[in-house]
């Protein structure tokens, strides 16, 4: 008998879900209240990088004296931005839908779903009118929220989520950011190189990442023009004249700032989007962290799973949306599914690019594991002299027991697409050899991740080694 499964959302957990589902032959009914995609494609990643590939061509602009190049009377036209934004998430949104259409076994249904029992959904259709879907499992997949603070003032106009700022269409002359996380970072990056003077208020730089490399990073945010403040909290936003004020305090001392501009930006992280989903009808745990799951994705109810920023495990990426999706549908079709949840790559999209998979050192000195680190700076790769980014680093961390990688932990040019090679080996186990003995080209990036492995055994061809201590 045809296994029929139910998901509410068509964000990057809930579209790859049903997708993977038809594929393993269930009868799929997708459920969305808004656009397919969900946050990730309108209104977070795609955009995101849209308007940070615009950065980058300001950030070039800028320096094409460096480059040999006379470049003058260049402007930035921000109704121009939003469209081409506009357009990018228009057909990937397009094209996605044509990849549902295309599975005869997904049944997509715009509406607003709630769970009335274990194995019913009623679904407010937008088209209007009301249906009840019953399947043999359900899963959400609703996604996120931005949150905002309950700082004094944030209701005022001018102050914005990261919703909101994507449907400017002008370029503040000065936007405050509240906030030194993934979100924060991006874009007070992005507006910074946009022509915006960006004023960032963070209470720390990527808490959730290798210390040494949000020390690192804190000096090239600061070289990029952001005025910044770190260990600080917002107290209070006021009006002033036609300008937002926003009154900061220091966490470590008796000391208040103030800073004015135009907008405030409020960058404190997205809640799980759990409203309006009758959980509390059918006796599913939920929180203010999202909804408790096993490490089956299952909830407290047998037959109804929850993926994705939505549920309890605070990984709020699309990949691992997506990821856990595949997971738990293999899980409800009868399979064992092959895919290493344990670790996955986290990247930062700032002019000087952030990326990790694996554990810190931190994680490492907490577990008590015996490790040695490699680091490789950029400033010895010719490519990335080539490209004028010398800037950053290439650290990685290996067993000192059975010679595994462990962490790899890259601040640079390209960052979020060289993590890869370290989310490979460190999924599947391999160890510092085998990094060893395959052959790098030249000349690229990834030469660095190539000699900060060998690093570890004090074999690097371009590293010099280090001095023996006199006895």
């Amino acid at each position: 008998m045809t296994k029929r499964i139910a998901i509410i959302g068509a964000g990057p957990g809930g579209y790859v879900a049903a997708i993977k589902a038809a594929q393993l032959e269930a009868e799929v009914i997708l459920i969305e209240n808004r656009e397919i995609g969900g946050t990730c494609l309108n209104r977070g990643c795609i955009p995101t990088k849209t308007y940070f590939r615009n950065a980058e061509i300001m950030s070039s602009l800028k320096r094409a004296d460096e480059f040999g190049i006379k470049v003058e009377g260049y402007s930035l036209d921000g109704k121009a931005l939003l469209e081409r934004k506009n357009k990018v998430v228009n057909d990937l949104v397009t094209g996605i839908e044509k990849l549902i259409s295309s599975y005869k076994n997904i049944e997509f249904v715009p509406g607003k779903a709630s769970l009335k029992d274990s194995k019913t959904l009623t679904v407010e259709l937008l088209e209007g009118g009301t249906r009840e879907i019953e399947a043999d499992n359900i899963i959400i997949a609703t996604g996120s929220y931005p949150q905002m603070t309950e700082t004094k003032g944030v209701d005022l106009p001018g102050v914005i989520t990261s919703d909101d700022i994507l449907e400017l269409n002008h370029i503040p002359e000065t936007l405050i950011v509240v906030g030194g996380g993934v979100i924060g970072l991006e874009f007070a990056s992005i507006y910074q190189e946009l022509g915006s003077h960006v004023i960032l208020l963070a209470s720390r730089i990527l808490k959730d990442g290798d210390k040494e490399i949000g020390k690192r990073l804190l000096p090239t945010i600061k070289k990029q023009g952001i005025e910044t403040y770190v260990n600080i909290r917002a107290k209070e936003i006021s009006k002033e004249g036609d300008k937002l004020k926003v009154l900061a305090k220091y966490k470590e001392k008796e000391e208040e700032i103030e800073v004015v501009g135009d907008y405030v930006l409020i960058a404190s992280g997205r809640g799980p989007l759990v409203e309006g989903l009758g959980l509390d009808n059918v006796g599913v745990d939920y929180s203010k962290r999202g909804i408790q799951v096993d490490d089956n994705y299952e909830t407290t109810v047998p037959g109804i799973y929850a993926i994705g920023d939505v549920n309890s495990k605070g990984i709020q990426l699309a990949h691992v949306a997506s990821a856990q999706g595949e997971y738990v549908v293999e899980k409800v079709m009868g399979h064992e599914p092959d895919i290493n949840l344990e670790h996955w790559p986290s990247c930062v999209f700032t002019m000087t690019e952030v990326a990790q998979v694996g554990y810190t050192e931190e994680q490492l000195k907490e577990k008590e594991i015996d490790y040695r680190s490699s680091k490789f700076m950029f400033s010895a790769n010719g490519k990335a002299l080539a490209l004028g980014e010398p800037e950053g680093i290439i650290k990685i961390l290996a067993s000192n027991g059975d010679n595994r990688i462990l962490g790899v932990h890259i601040l640079g040019p390209h960052a979020n697409d060289l993590i890869h090679e370290g989310a490979l080996a460190i999924s599947n186990g391999m160890d510092v050899a085998a990094i060893k003995r395959t052959i790098h080209a030249h000349p690229t990036l990834s030469e660095a991740f190539f000699e900060a492995t060998l690093g570890l055994d004090e074999a690097a061809i371009h590293i010099a080694p280090k001095r023996k201590r006199r006895g």
